[in-house]
């Protein structure tokens, strides 16, 4: 036997005399010990974390074992995903007890039209009728677009509410107060046993929407047509002449009106005769335009032989000092009473009354020269006084 292995035996030997088989058992048998207590204080762990829960969502309810401490983490568990309008019970921040019962209700949106006015809703209710209720809208007597008992699902749905009011008709002398879920005036005054006829109306609009307590007149209407004949003023055309002496004015072409045909509605309403209303007109007959000469010519300073004379008595006993007077014929006219032969024999335009005071003095002054004061028999010795 070499050397080494004689050295290994009596290392073996040593070992098993410094342990007997005692101690040796000893060794092996604690650890086991160990593992099994500490298996069985972990199983104790074990089943005091586990809890019987009760979830229900949207209704429906089933019983669940989960190591979750709260309530978020069991619907994360449960791959549940809640939003700002859904409602937990209890909230998802508190504890999680053996036995708790967890509600989860999610919110689904309405497109409600209440009484003609549309707004967006939110409700945790699956059915109309329970949305309804949670939204305080009274649904008896009411009209539904969908039934009450129609599901609503997550998505939502559109829903159209028209409560009953009450609605106060005033026709023919008398009044009548009806409950009515109509959608429009006119649905409410037949729903009255009204009868529209002709061109009968109501005080507001027949298609707009009757509020509660509302009160509304029918109108009873008769009507007619009249078409009258009326005159379109003529246009005034003014032009400048440095023929004619400043101050006149000439009408070279007198104006015509034109005529147009203008339809009227006449209109009783109740009894009551209406103020007429235009609907309707056409030109017969176009206006011709005036055309008016406007003299720039500067009248003369004097006229020789006459200039010394009292025009001013002369005016004031033969038109009492007044330019446009006419006598009562007809006849004569202006400061000086002209006829219209010998106004336009002095080269006036038109008629004496017509022309400025200072053209009539000035063809007076002619008159006298050529005439003296023969044209005016009764006055002419005015002019010397």
């Amino acid at each position: 036997m070499s050397t080494s292995h004689r050295s290994g035996a009596r290392r073996a030997a040593r070992r098993r005399k410094a342990n007997p088989p005692v101690a040796e058992g000893l060794r092996r048998i604690v650890p086991q010990a160990l593992v099994v207590a500490f298996l069985a204080g972990g199983t104790t762990a074990f089943v005091a974390d586990d809890k019987a829960v009760r979830l229900s969502v949207d209704g429906v309810p089933r019983t669940l074992h989960t190591f979750a401490d709260d309530v978020e983490e069991l619907l994360a568990d449960e791959g549940l995903a809640v939003g700002p309008r859904d409602i937990v019970a209890p909230a998802p921040g508190a504890a999680l007890a053996d036995g708790e019962e967890v509600v989860v209700r999610y919110g689904r949106p309405v497109a409600l039209t209440l009484d003609g006015r549309r707004r967006q809703v939110w409700t945790t209710a699956r059915t109309v009728d329970g949305a309804l209720r949670q939204l305080g809208v009274r649904a008896e007597g009411a009209y539904l677009s969908v039934s009450r008992s129609a599901p609503i699902s997550r998505q939502g749905l559109a829903l159209d509410v028209r409560t009953e009011r009450t609605v106060t008709l005033l026709a023919d002398g008398r009044e009548r107060t009806v409950r009515t879920n109509a959608a429009t005036v006119r649905e409410a005054v037949e729903a009255a046993g009204i009868t529209l006829t002709g061109q009968d109306t109501t005080s507001v609009p027949l298609g707009s929407f009757p509020r509660d307590g509302q009160t509304i007149s029918v109108l009873r209407i008769t009507g007619t047509q009249e078409i009258r004949e009326e005159p379109v003023p003529f246009a005034v055309e003014r032009t400048t002449d440095a023929r004619l002496f400043a101050g006149t004015e000439l009408v070279e072409r007198q104006g015509v009106p034109g005529v147009r045909r203008v339809t009227y509605t006449l209109r009783t309403v109740n009894g009551v005769r209406q103020r007429p209303r235009r609907v309707r007109e056409e030109t017969v007959r176009e206006p011709v335009a005036q055309r008016v000469r406007i003299g720039t010519r500067p009248l003369p300073a004097s006229v020789a032989g006459a200039d010394g004379l009292n025009w001013g008595a002369l005016a004031a006993c033969e038109s009492g000092g007044r330019p446009n007077a006419v006598d009562p014929s007809g006849t004569y006219g202006g400061l000086y009473q002209f006829d219209p032969g010998t106004w336009r024999s002095l080269g006036g335009s038109g008629v004496a009354q017509n022309a400025p005071a200072a053209e009539q003095t000035f063809r007076a002054k002619k008159l006298y020269v050529q005439r003296g004061a023969s044209p005016w028999p009764h006055c002419g010795r005015r002019l010397y006084g």
